[in-house]
């Protein structure tokens, strides 16, 4: 093996460690910003029922008192912005 294949192979090795990192750092950074939760205000929860629509029924409810995506305890008679129906 000449010595510029050896510098090619090395250099296509490193490039692609290098860009399995880069992937791997970027999946990790998409996956904290999805994580972020957002306040009742900037949703505008309420802790009463919009008509038939409500937390214990939206696909976000976690129950017995959290959701995917409002930051805080809410209840599974509330309702914000962010309602999106089971099913």
């Amino acid at each position: 093996m000449s010595e510029s294949e050896f510098s090619r192979r090395s250099m296509l090795q490193r490039l692609a460690t290098a860009a399995g990192t880069v992937t791997v750092l970027t999946v990790g950074a998409h996956q904290v910003a999805a994580q972020t939760k957002v306040s009742k205000t900037v949703v505008a929860y309420q802790d009463h029922p919009n008509g038939k629509l409500s937390c214990d029924n939206c696909i976000n409810f976690q129950p017995p008192s959290g959701c995917k995506v409002v930051d805080g305890d809410i209840t599974a008679q509330g309702w914000c912005k962010a309602y999106a129906p089971k099913g």
